[in-house]
C-alpha cells in the first residue's frame, strides 16, 4: 500500500478543538477533564479513561441533566494494574500522561449513531482515506456487523470479528467488562493501517502486535447486565462509552508514525535537549523527559506532592526517572522544572489549571529535583558496585537498599539494567520490601469490608435537619452477604429507608448511635457509604432479632455528633485562615474530623512558625466570636463555581453541590455543621508537622477538648514550676538558668575525661608491638565517649609515628571502636577494614576513611578476643 497524499498538518490544539466542536453540534453536552486523582473512589490510584468522571452515571448511582456527553479527559497510567511507566520512551506509542477523547450515551442513541458519528468525524472532518480504516466487531454482534458493511458501506473483508479469544464466551477483546459483574457488552474498534512498509498484520492474525494496524478508537456499548453465573441479560437503557488515544490520532493525521514526532511532543523533546545539553533529539532519554513533564506537571496542579507511598510515590517515580535520564545525558544539575513553562504554553490553554499552578508545579519539581541530586551520584556508585564484579542479576537486597535509602525506585534499577543487557531480582526485592513492612502492617490497618451487593432504592438523609427518625429496614448484611434478620449477638450492616446519620465523606467520620424495634437494640458503631446514596449502618445487634421490613427509631448519638461538627466547621475556618496567613497557594492534601480532633493536610513548603500558628488561631477565634450563622445553599456546579466556593482536593463533585458559609469561610462541602460559629466554643492548635514533601499537617481541637487541653497544659506547666522550686511566671528564666549549669557541668566533665583518656594514653604507649615495621596498639580506654577516643586516637598516631592502633570504650554489652592508621601506613592497612575486621566479631559493624574510622558492637564479652587478634591481622597485611 502507497503512504497517503499530503494533506495539511492539523496542530494537537486544533484536533482537540475539532472533536469537541464535532460532538457539541451533535447534541453532546461538552465537559471539562476531571482531575487525574479520582474523587472518592478508592477503586482507582488514576484517572485512566474518559469514563472515570461517568462511573457513577453507568452504575446507576449518579444522574446527569444530559444523556449525551464529550470531553478530552486528562488520563494517566503509571501505577497499579494500568501501568505503562516501564515502556515509556522505548516505543513508540507508549505514555504516563495522555489524553483521551471521548464521547458517551447514557440511555439515549446507542450503537448505528456512534458508528457513524465516529465515521463522519474521521473520514469526513478528520479527511482520513477511508481505505486506510478498518472495524472489529464482537463475533457475535451482528447488529455492529450490518452496521459496518451494510450502512456504512465498509467492505466485509475490512470488518473483522473478534470471538472468544481470551477463553471463554465474553472473554474477548471485542467484549467490555466493567467488572466481574455488572454492565458489560460488545465494542468496536478502529483500526488505521499505516502501510505495507511497516511489519504487521491486521487484528485478529498471528502478526496482530506489529505496528501497522494501529487501533485509534474504540467504541464500547454498554448493552448488557453479567450476573455471577456468566448469564447476561439486557440493560434497560443500553450506553455508548468511546474512547479515542489523541496522541495516537495526531500521529495519523500529522504524517508521522510514532507519537512522539507529533508537534506537542516535538517541542518538549527540544526543549528537554535545549536544558540537557543533548543534540540528538533521536536520543530515547529526550522522549522520557518529555513525557514525564507532562505527567509530573498535571499530577502537581491536581494537587499530588512527591512522597514515599500511594500517589505521592507514583509522582516521585516519575520525577526521579526522568531526573535520571537527564543524568545519563550528563545534566548533574537541576533542569526537570525548567521545562515547566514550554508545557504551559502548549496546554495552558486547554487546562486552564495547568496554567494557574505553574508557579507552583515549577517549585515543587524542582525540591524534588534538589532532593534527588543530593543522592543519585551515591545510589549509582552502588550499582555500579553491586554490577562491578560480571554479575547479570542486580541482587533484590541492593535493589532494596537503592530504593529504600537512595530513593531509587526499583523501575530506575530496572532501567539502569535494561540498558546494560542484565536484569533485577525483583522477587528478592519484594521480600525485602514485605520485611519492612511487616511491622507497618502490624501497626495499622484499612479498613476494607467485603463489598455489599445491594440493589435497592437509595436512602434519604435527614441528618442536617434531625438526629432523630422512624425509619424502616430495607436491607441487612451478615458477613457481607444479604440476609432477612440479625439475631442477638450478631455484627452486621444495616441499610434503611431514610436515615438522621451521616456516613463518612469528606474527612468527617460516620456517626455513631443505636436503632431500637421493640426488644431489639442495634448498637451503630460506624456508617459508611455502600453507594453513593445508600448508608450502611455498621454495628451489633445487643438484644432481640431485627428483620428486613421492621420499623425502627434511628437515633444518633448527639454528643458524638455535636463534637464532630464543631471540629468539622472549625476545619473550614482554619482552611481560609491558612490561605489568609501563609498564601494562596495552601490547597487542602486530605483531611479527618472526629469527634477528638481535625487533622488538616495541605500544601505548603516550610513548617508553619510558632507566630503564624498564633495568627491562624486568633483569625478562628475571632470567627467564632462573630457568632455569625451558617448558611447552606444547594446549587449547578456552574453557579457555585461562580459564588468563588472552594472546591476541595478528592472530593468528587455532580452537577448539584452543597455551598456552605461559614463565618466568611465559602466551600463545597455535604458534610454536618454548627448552627453558627460561636457554637464552636474555642479554636486550638495542637500539633503541626510535616507529612511528606511540600504538604504540613495541623491538628486542632475545639470546644469541650480545646478547653481540656489548655487545663493539661495548665497542670503540666504547674508541675514543672513545682518541680524547679518557682513560680510559673518565672519558670522560663529557671529553665534557662537550669540549662546554662548543665552545660557547665558538661564541660567539666569532658574535660575531666579528657585528661583521663591522655593520661591512659600515655600509659598505653608502651603496651604497643611491632609487626613488620608498623606499632600495633589495640587496647580498652575507660570512661571514653566516641569524641574521647577520636582525640585519643590522633594524640597516640602522632607519638606512635608508624602505628595501626583500635581503642574501644564499652559500656555495658555496647562497644564502640576507633581505629587509627598513620600516614605512612594506609598504603598497607586500611582503617575502615581494621574496625570492620574487629566490629564484626564484637557483633557490629562500621566503616570510614583509609586512616580514621568509627564502628559500634553489641557483645562486649569478646572484645578482648578480638583486640588480641589485630597484630596477627596487621602481620598480614604489612
Amino acid at each position: 500500500m502507497t503512504q497517503p497524499s499530503a494533506k495539511p498538518v492539523a496542530s494537537v490544539a486544533e484536533i482537540r478543538k475539532t472533536f469537541l466542536d464535532f460532538f457539541a453540534a451533535k447534541g453532546h453536552t461538552v465537559v471539562a477533564s476531571s482531575p487525574l486523582v479520582p474523587g472518592n473512589d478508592p477503586t482507582l490510584m488514576f484517572t485512566n479513561s474518559g469514563m472515570v468522571q461517568f462511573k457513577d452515571v453507568f452504575l446507576g448511582t449518579d444522574k446527569r441533566s444530559y444523556v449525551r456527553a464529550a470531553s478530552v479527559q486528562a488520563c494517566l497510567r503509571a501505577g497499579g494494574k494500568h501501568n505503562d511507566l516501564e515502556n515509556v520512551g522505548y516505543t513508540a506509542r507508549h505514555h504516563t500522561f495522555f489524553e483521551m477523547l471521548g464521547n458517551w450515551s447514557f440511555g439515549d442513541y446507542f450503537k448505528r449513531e456512534s458508528l457513524k458519528w465516529a465515521w463522519e468525524l474521521l473520514t469526513e472532518v478528520y479527511k482520513l482515506p477511508a481505505e486506510r480504516l478498518l472495524a472489529t466487531v464482537y463475533a457475535e454482534d451482528d447488529e455492529a456487523y450490518d452496521i459496518w458493511t451494510k450502512e456504512i458501506g465498509l467492505p466485509a473483508d475490512r470488518v473483522i470479528r473478534i470471538g472468544d479469544n481470551k477463553g471463554g464466551r465474553y472473554k474477548s477483546d471485542n467484549f467490555w467488562m466493567m467488572a466481574d459483574t455488572g454492565p458489560c457488552g460488545p465494542c468496536s474498534e478502529i483500526f488505521y493501517d499505516h502501510g505495507d512498509h511497516i511489519p504487521g498484520g491486521p487484528p485478529g492474525s498471528p502478526d496482530e502486535d506489529g505496528d501497522r494496524f494501529i487501533e485509534i478508537w474504540n467504541n464500547v456499548f454498554m448493552q448488557f447486565e453479567m450476573a455471577e453465573d456468566g448469564s447476561v441479560t439486557p440493560l434497560p437503557a443500553p450506553c455508548v462509552d468511546t474512547g479515542m488515544g489523541l496522541e495516537r490520532l495526531a500521529a495519523i493525521l500529522q504524517g508521522v508514525h510514532s507519537n512522539y514526532e507529533i508537534d506537542i511532543f516535538d517541542a518538549l523533546i527540544k526543549a528537554a535537549a535545549r536544558e540537557t545539553g543533548c543534540t540528538d533529539l533521536g536520543n530515547p532519554s529526550l522522549r522520557v523527559i518529555a513525557d514525564h513533564v507532562r505527567a509530573t506537571s498535571f499530577l502537581v496542579s491536581d494537587g499530588v506532592i512527591p512522597s514515599n507511598e500511594g500517589r505521592g510515590y507514583v509522582q516521585r517515580r516519575i520525577v526521579r526517572r526522568a531526573i535520571r535520564h537527564g543524568y545519563k545525558l550528563g545534566q548533574k544539575t537541576p533542569f526537570f522544572h525548567k521545562l515547566v513553562p514550554d508545557l504551559v504554553a502548549l496546554m495552558g490553554e486547554a487546562y486552564p489549571n495547568l496554567a494557574a499552578n505553574a508557579q507552583r508545579i515549577t517549585e515543587v519539581l524542582k525540591a524534588e529535583e534538589e532532593r534527588f541530586y543530593e543522592t543519585l551520584e551515591n545510589g549509582m556508585q552502588i550499582l555500579d558496585a553491586a554490577l562491578a564484579d560480571g554479575a547479570q542479576v542486580l541482587p533484590g537486597e541492593v535493589a532494596f537498599k537503592l530504593h529504600d535509602t537512595y530513593g531509587f525506585p526499583l523501575d530506575l534499577s530496572n532501567d539502569v539494567c535494561r540498558e546494560r543487557g542484565l536484569g533485577v531480582d525483583e522477587a528478592g526485592f519484594a521480600a525485602a520490601m514485605e520485611r519492612q513492612k511487616a511491622q507497618a502492617r502490624a501497626a495499622g490497618k484499612f479498613k476494607m469490608d467485603k463489598a455489599l451487593d445491594y440493589s435497592g432504592a437509595g436512602n434519604e438523609f435527614v441528618g442536617y435537619e434531625q438526629l432523630q427518625q422512624q425509619s424502616k429496614v430495607v436491607g441487612l448484611f451478615l458477613d457481607g452477604v444479604a440476609v432477612a434478620e440479625l439475631k442477638s449477638g450478631q455484627s452486621g450492616v444495616v441499610v434503611l429507608d431514610s436515615t438522621p446519620f451521616y456516613a463518612e465523606s469528606g474527612g468527617q467520620v460516620g456517626d455513631q448511635g443505636v436503632l431500637t424495634s421493640g426488644s431489639a437494640r442495634f448498637a451503630v458503631a460506624d456508617t459508611q457509604k455502600i453507594k453513593a446514596d445508600v448508608f450502611g449502618h455498621h454495628g451489633q445487634l445487643e438484644t432481640g432479632t431485627l428483620a428486613v421490613g421492621d420499623h425502627v427509631e434511628a437515633v444518633v448519638d448527639a454528643d458524638l455528633r455535636f463534637a464532630t461538627v464543631r471540629n468539622h466547621s472549625a476545619t473550614h475556618l482554619m482552611h481560609k485562615a491558612l490561605r489568609e496567613v501563609l498564601g494562596a497557594h495552601v490547597q487542602q492534601k486530605g483531611s479527618l474530623v472526629t469527634p477528638e480532633r481535625t487533622r488538616f493536610d495541605f500544601a505548603h513548603n516550610a513548617p508553619v512558625s510558632d507566630d503564624e500558628i498564633r495568627q491562624i488561631e486568633a483569625i478562628v477565634n475571632a470567627e467564632i466570636l462573630s457568632n455569625a450563622a451558617a448558611q447552606a445553599r444547594v446549587m449547578d456546579i456552574e453557579s457555585a463555581q461562580q459564588t468563588g466556593a472552594m472546591m476541595l482536593f478528592g472530593e468528587k463533585y455532580g452537577e448539584t453541590v452543597r455551598v456552605l458559609d461559614i463565618g466568611s469561610s465559602r466551600e463545597l462541602c455535604g458534610g454536618t455543621h454548627v448552627q453558627r460559629t460561636g457554637d464552636i466554643g474555642l479554636f486550638k492548635v495542637v500539633a503541626e508537622s510535616g507529612v511528606a514533601a511540600g504538604v504540613r499537617r495541623i491538628e486542632a481541637v475545639t470546644g469541650a477538648n480545646a478547653l481540656a487541653y489548655l487545663q493539661s497544659l495548665e497542670s503540666t506547666v504547674a508541675q514543672a514550676a513545682a518541680a524547679l522550686k518557682a513560680p510559673a511566671a518565672e519558670l522560663t528564666h529557671r529553665i534557662a538558668q537550669s540549662q546554662d549549669q548543665i552545660k557547665a557541668l558538661e564541660k567539666e566533665i569532658a574535660a575531666l575525661k579528657g585528661k583521663l583518656a591522655s593520661a591512659q594514653g600515655d600509659e598505653l604507649i608502651g603496651q604497643a608491638v611491632e609487626v613488620k615495621g608498623i606499632k600495633v596498639l589495640a587496647a580498652v580506654l575507660q570512661g571514653a565517649d566516641a569524641k574521647v577516643l577520636r582525640d585519643t586516637m590522633d594524640k597516640l598516631k602522632d607519638k606512635l609515628k608508624t602505628a595501626a592502633i583500635v581503642l574501644a570504650a564499652v559500656d555495658g554489652a555496647k562497644v564502640q571502636l576507633a581505629a587509627g592508621v598513620t600516614a605512612d601506613s594506609v598504603a598497607k592497612v586500611k582503617a575502615g577494614e581494621l574496625v570492620n575486621f574487629v566490629a564484626s566479631q564484637v557483633g557490629g559493624k562500621g566503616g570510614g576513611k583509609p586512616d580514621m574510622a568509627m564502628a559500634g558492637g553489641t557483645d562486649s564479652s569478646k572484645l578482648a578476643e578480638a583486640l588480641a587478634s589485630v597484630p596477627a591481622w596487621v602481620a598480614e597485611r604489612a
